[in-house]
């Protein structure tokens, strides 16, 4: 990370520890979640399964120009624009004229693309409610509830953490 990126008062060590047992728990979670990504994908064609991630924003947004999915997504245009390939060979997608500027094109979800987001909704929701089968209404609540608000602040932080990354530093002007 940039040192601009770190806090300027010296933290306690006890938050010092608790922000390592975060960092940590997290770098395990994404190991997790990319152990289960495979396992969901085993067999099956990947490229589809990583490209339905598109779906979601089309589903809850409607209808989007792919520069701007791919914005959404935090992903290169030349990765979405092949992924969206696979969603309009599967039907989940079709291409649009965009209302505003008839050169461009805007992606729209299919009711074939509905039902798969539905289906994806349903096997994520299955897994975490049998993740958290043991664990009172108050935990699951407060998760959810801290979980929501990590992410809206990790989300809120990435254009600072970007900038960040593309300024020059003295070993890349060299």
């Amino acid at each position: 990370m940039n040192d601009s990126l770190v806090a300027s008062a010296p933290a306690s060590p006890e938050r010092r520890g608790d922000v390592h047992t975060v960092s940590d728990q997290m770098a395990r979670l994404m190991r997790v979640v990319h152990a289960l990504k495979a396992a969901v994908t085993a067999g099956g064609d990947s490229r589809e399964r990583a490209a339905h991630v598109l779906l979601f924003p089309l589903s809850r947004l409607g209808p989007q120009r792919q520069s701007a999915l791919a914005e959404m997504v935090h992903a290169d245009p030349s990765t979405v624009s092949r992924h969206v390939t696979v969603l309009v060979d599967a039907g989940l997608v079709r291409r649009v004229a965009d209302a505003h500027d008839g050169r461009a094109s805007q992606l729209v979800i299919t009711p074939a693309g509905t039902d798969v987001v539905a289906a994806m909704h349903r096997e994520r929701e299955a897994l975490f409610d049998s993740v958290t089968a043991e664990w009172s209404d108050e935990d699951l609540t407060a998760f959810g509830d801290l979980l929501e608000r990590f992410v809206g602040d990790l989300t809120d932080a990435l254009p600072s953490v970007v900038a960040a990354q593309s300024r020059p530093t003295p070993e890349k002007d060299r």
